[in-house]
């Protein structure tokens, strides 16, 4: 009984909380920590044990962490596919199961159809497939609003961890097109072109 009175003591003594406010955030901090490391598991690690699991995502290092999130299981090879709109790049989401799986990074258009499980319909990454991603990926966010290519107010390490994602993706995909903005309309357009490529 003595030991758990220390404990509580240097508990409340070192953090200011009651031992059971103590505890319950402990407690979430466990929760949200395997909520979020369940969105980022690898094809093999479903079939491992839940213990061994967290064994292995707590000692992997970055480049292993985005290696086992970039796992393809197939090498077909991929359609050119050129110039594209986000509009025209919204049709290759996964609803049509004969369309290729496309996400823009950058500008430049990736086919990820070999990784279905991550970027198909109910992946862990599908809110970013037929979308231009790269503000999502650079804040590791999965906010719909930073579903897009607005990196203007990026920071250094923020604009890395971008880096760190489209060297991976240039790594396992194959790049079948770029990212053009929308036509004007004509009654809109100058005397310049009517399409200008997205900058990177």
């Amino acid at each position: 009984m003595g030991i758990y009175s220390a404990a509580v003591e240097e508990i409340t003594w070192y953090t200011g909380l009651s031992p059971a406010a103590f505890f319950t955030i402990a407690a979430l901090m466990v929760v949200v920590y395997k909520t979020v490391s369940s969105m980022f598991v690898s094809p093999e690690d479903f079939n491992k044990p839940p213990v061994a699991m967290s064994i292995e995502k707590i000692s992997q290092s970055n480049s292993d962490f985005l290696n086992n999130v970039m796992a393809t299981t197939t090498n077909s090879q991929p359609l050119q596919l050129g110039d594209m709109t986000e509009q025209q790049l919204r049709a290759y989401n996964g609803s049509d199961p004969n369309k290729p799986l496309l996400i823009s990074i950058k500008g430049q258009i990736y086919d990820v159809s070999s990784s279905r499980m991550f970027y198909g319909p109910g992946g862990a990454y599908s809110m970013f497939t037929g979308k231009e991603a790269s503000r999502a990926l650079a804040l590791l966010s999965f906010k719909p609003q930073d579903i897009n290519g607005n990196l203007e107010d990026l920071g250094p390490e923020e604009l890395q961890v971008l880096e760190d994602w489209e060297d991976k993706f240039t790594e396992k995909y194959a790049k079948v097109g770029q990212l053009v903005r929308e036509p004007m309309p004509a009654d809109q357009a100058g005397c310049g072109d009517e399409t200008h490529e997205i900058e990177n």
